[in-house]
């Protein structure tokens, strides 16, 4: 997005949240008005809504762990956003630096962290869920590669098929 305003394309960056650490509404809304980016934040539950009006023309999500088949791992919500993408004809990029590729692990292996239940059922030390409840709060999920359109890296974009633009890219 950095070097988009560099080129002096006109852009605009709808964020989620991103919950329940909302990081989205904290880091990301921070770092792009910090940068002059034009920069909308909107819950995580209304990603669809935004596609559905016609509001978004791209969608760029971030990786914790990309694998040798274009896997991604990212905080939870990306796989939602990317089955929305592709309903609604949108095309999505992963940004992922080379640190953040697995060239060797299987995605079946990875494990996804389970975060403590406290985050969902308390905001400000301050419980807002019944006491007694079960809670499900996965810190990841997962996006396969065929709802991704490209790969975008410090050295260009990665395309499919990615097991063979990655296996390039590992070996540059």
């Amino acid at each position: 997005m950095r070097a988009a305003i560099e080129q002096r394309k006109c852009i605009s960056v709808i964020a989620t949240e991103t919950r329940p650490a909302l990081q989205g509404a904290r880091l990301t809304c921070f770092e792009l008005k910090n940068d002059g980016i034009s920069v909308t934040l909107i819950a995580d539950s209304m990603v669809g809504y935004v596609m559905q009006k016609g509001l978004v023309n791209k969608v760029i999500v971030g990786a914790d762990r990309v694998t040798k088949l274009g896997h991604t791992f990212n905080k939870i919500g990306t796989y939602q956003i990317a089955v929305l993408a592709q309903r609604h004809n949108i095309p999505l990029y992963v940004a992922a630096p080379r640190p953040t590729f697995d060239f060797d692990t299987n995605f079946e292996d990875i494990i996804i962290e389970e975060r403590s239940l406290n985050e969902m059922v308390m905001i400000n030390r301050k419980r807002i869920a019944p006491k007694g409840i079960n809670v499900l709060n996965p810190a990841f999920d997962m996006t396969p590669p065929e709802l991704i359109t490209a790969i975008i890296t410090e050295k260009g974009l990665l395309l499919p098929p990615f097991e063979e633009s990655i296996k390039k890219f590992r070996e540059s």
